[in-house]
């Protein structure tokens, strides 16, 4: 049975001014039901602008969106009930322990009182705060609080939702917490707008990526349609004698094989970098360094990582070669 995908956010021809800055210079990007969009961008490139707009915390001046099929415009109301939201900064009430904030919002979510009670139990523990549930929240650490406001977005359960850099300051334990929350949460059907600056998290939890630039899409697509986009895959090699690394970069160089440049040598790592744009060349790579004689131990391929994909497409320099899970190829 053929899949038929809805849409849980579309938003076209948005536009957000301030002034005579351009937040948002008529945005469109859609977010399928059940999935998580990871937007991407420079600070001040307009995701946070369009987070409040696509929360109905601000008004556009142009444009059209819809969440969980309401007007963000017209029906504000009854897009409230439907959608959570952290902001990147932790908003919880100082003077009540964490277990109030948690159960009087889930109170203004018209949740009954049992229920408000068992959830808001249940996400201090999952975030690692049951024991300091009855504490003033005023007594709470950053990371603590900013872990008390991803409880408070997700408390309702809302069908979408929206994280505004939400890990920012967060320890790595912490972090990996969050991630597995929103796994938990888009597995039982929830759909997540995720604006982050880190590539892992986007590469961890987004199944398609939209990157603003300036206020407006400059890019979209799955993670891996991204990085084949900006310049296809890099061949990794490894000579059974290491001492052989030169003349193997030499004979590669050397060959002039058409479309190859740029090859690499990292003698601590033992590896030979060629960068490849189709299968063809790989062949002939391999076929040049075995008809010269050379041994080779290990052959690999990797995209580009997700840094040097985003400083590529928003016109940044790119970076060296970082940590990537290379496609292992049998040799």
């Amino acid at each position: 049975m053929t899949r038929i995908d809805i849409n849980a956010v579309e938003v076209r021809g948005l536009v957000k001014h301030y002034g005579e800055t351009k937040a948002l210079d008529g945005v469109d990007l859609d977010v399928r039901e059940g999935t998580v969009l990871g937007v991407l961008g420079p600070n001040g490139a307009g995701k946070t602008t369009l987070v409040r707009c696509l929360s109905t915390l601000i008004t556009p001046d142009a444009g059209r969106a819809t969440v969980a099929g309401y007007d963000v415009v017209r029906q504000p109301r009854q897009l409230r009930r439907t959608i959570g939201l952290t902001g990147q900064y932790a908003s919880v009430d100082e003077k009540l322990s964490g277990w109030e904030n948690l159960y009087m919002i889930g109170r203004l979510l018209d949740l009954p009182r049992k229920d408000a009670r068992r959830r808001a139990d249940e996400m201090l523990e999952r975030f690692s705060l049951t024991e300091a549930a009855r504490r003033p929240t005023m007594t709470y650490s950053g990371g603590m609080r900013r872990r008390l406001d991803l409880a408070a977005s997700m408390i309702g359960r809302p069908s979408v939702l929206y994280l505004d850099e939400p890990t920012t300051g967060l320890d790595p334990r912490t972090r990996n917490e969050v991630w597995a929350e929103v796994r938990r949460m888009v597995g039982e059907g929830a759909t997540v707008l995720l604006t982050t600056q880190y590539m892992e998290e986007a590469e961890q939890l987004a199944d398609e990526l939209t990157v603003i630039d300036r206020g407006q899409v400059i890019a979209n697509g799955a993670v891996d349609e991204l990085k084949a986009r900006v310049g296809g895959r890099t061949l990794q090699m490894r000579p059974s004698d290491p001492a052989q690394l030169p003349a193997m970069a030499r004979a590669v160089a050397d060959a002039g094989l058409d479309g190859i440049a740029g090859v690499r040598v990292v003698p601590e790592e033992g590896l030979l970098y060629v960068p490849i744009l189709s299968d063809g060349q790989l062949t002939s790579v391999i076929a040049l360094l075995s008809a010269h004689g050379f041994g080779i131990a290990h052959i690999g391929t990797q995209l580009p990582s997700l840094d040097e994909v985003f400083l590529l497409i928003t016109g940044g320099q790119t970076p060296a070669v970082t940590d990537t899970i290379p496609e292992e190829v049998a040799v």
